[in-house]
């Protein structure tokens, strides 16, 4: 491993160089999915320093406990906003170590970025909005509307233990949630450029086709399933499922593996099985799209057996004041006219929307997320935080 840089010298207000701190304590915690690793509870002493309540709402078998934590501060009006910040703890294992520049669970300066395992996935979110919180209550003590945290350490696994409980037990309370921001890195070219609004739902299947199993010189005999299935599959990749609206692109299927033989060239497979994804729009539904598949390979005259996965459905939030008050604090920091989208993958924000009518994404660059030397640029942590900190004046005053 090369050796660590310094770090960068604090500028301004002090913002730049409380978010590194804390982005620092956060990185050094190995943090592998669904392992915590002690970055609750960091974060957790913050937040009571400034008058959080703080609720555990950890998930899953005790073997094999998720951390979640709830943390709320009042509003002096109990009918003004509330705000929640949520985000996750754990990261993506970080693979072979030898192709890091430096150990990715300890803080490293380069070239002006900063590097770690989860710094832009989603660690630097984390210290930004802690340091924004920091900043907005200091500055104002009797705000009126409410803010909260909402953190997981189950976000980059199965997801069933995380925030998905967390939502249930509030709903359970009858818990109001008006507005919520996930820090997840939306950015693309410049901070700010982009924020997600909503995101597609995710269905996948596993198909498998039953033929008959012969030798390939008796064709007569056998009935070969990649025969039969692949004018079906061909159709189905050139369906157009749904042509989207003005905040989806049309449902896209794609499959992602395909599997058949035994491994001998002289043997016709038995069986095939193919595996499947379809990110779709609210133009579609799940029940929909599997009824349209099912109809279409019972046309193909195909014997099969299909198992089903949702792994998210698809949430929007239309234009409205958070969106407009983010946009708001991200031109006034930045200079930037952010752009709403829905493209990408699933998020915690799926489940949030349940509960919250507001639900938006923002967070830093994402071109190095889930990679090696995963960074984010130095110059963007405080103005990060900045628009943080914004957004809660423009929304909890």
């Amino acid at each position: 491993m090369k050796g660590l840089a310094s770090m960068p010298p604090a500028v301004d207000d002090g913002v730049e160089h409380a978010v590194l701190t804390l982005l620092e304590q956060l990185i050094a915690r190995p943090s592998v999915t669904p392992d915590d690793a002690g970055c609750l509870a960091l974060i957790g002493e913050r937040l009571q320093r400034l008058g959080f309540q703080l609720e555990r709402m950890d998930g899953g078998p005790e073997d094999a406990r998720v951390s979640n934590l709830w943390a709320l501060k009042p509003g002096r009006d109990p009918d003004a906003p509330v705000l929640v910040f949520a985000g996750h703890t754990d990261v993506v294992p970080p693979g072979d170590l030898a192709r890091w520049r430096s150990d990715p669970f300890v803080p490293s300066y380069r070239d002006g970025r900063f590097h770690g395992r989860g710094a832009a996935d989603m660690k630097t979110s984390l210290a930004a909005m802690v340091v924004a919180a920091e900043r907005f209550v200091a500055r104002h003590a009797d705000h009126a509307g409410t803010l909260a945290f909402l953190l997981t350490s189950d976000e980059e696994g199965p997801a069933r233990d995380g925030t998905v409980v967390c939502v249930q037990q509030l709903q359970a309370r009858g818990q109001r949630l008006d507005y919520c921001v996930v820090g997840e890195p939306t950015s693309v070219e410049r901070l700010g450029d982009m924020v997600k609004n909503g995101r597609r739902g995710s269905l996948s299947g596993r198909l498998r086709v039953i033929g008959v199993q012969g030798h390939v010189a008796y064709p007569h005999l056998a009935r070969n399933p990649v025969h039969q299935a692949t004018p079906a599959l061909a159709e189905l990749a050139a369906t157009l499922w749904d042509h989207g609206n003005a905040y989806f692109p049309p449902t896209s299927f794609q499959i992602s593996n395909v599997q058949a033989g035994t491994g001998a060239g002289n043997v016709i497979p038995g069986e095939m099985v193919v595996d499947f994804n379809f990110r779709y729009s609210t133009e579609s539904t799940p029940e929909g799209l599997k009824q349209r598949v099912q109809a279409l390979l019972e046309r193909h005259g195909l014997e099969v057996a299909l198992d089903w996965h949702l792994s998210g459905e698809p949430f929007l939030t239309p234009v409205g004041t958070l969106s407009e008050a983010l946009g708001a604090a991200i031109l006034a920091e930045t200079g930037v006219h952010t752009e709403l989208s829905t493209t990408g993958g699933t998020s915690d924000g799926r489940f949030i929307a349940k509960l919250c009518p507001q639900v938006v994404e923002f967070g830093p660059l994402n071109a190095s997320i889930h990679k090696v030397d995963e960074y984010v640029p130095v110059d963007q942590v405080a103005p990060l935080a900045r628009i943080y900190a914004r957004l809660l004046e423009n929304l909890l005053l």
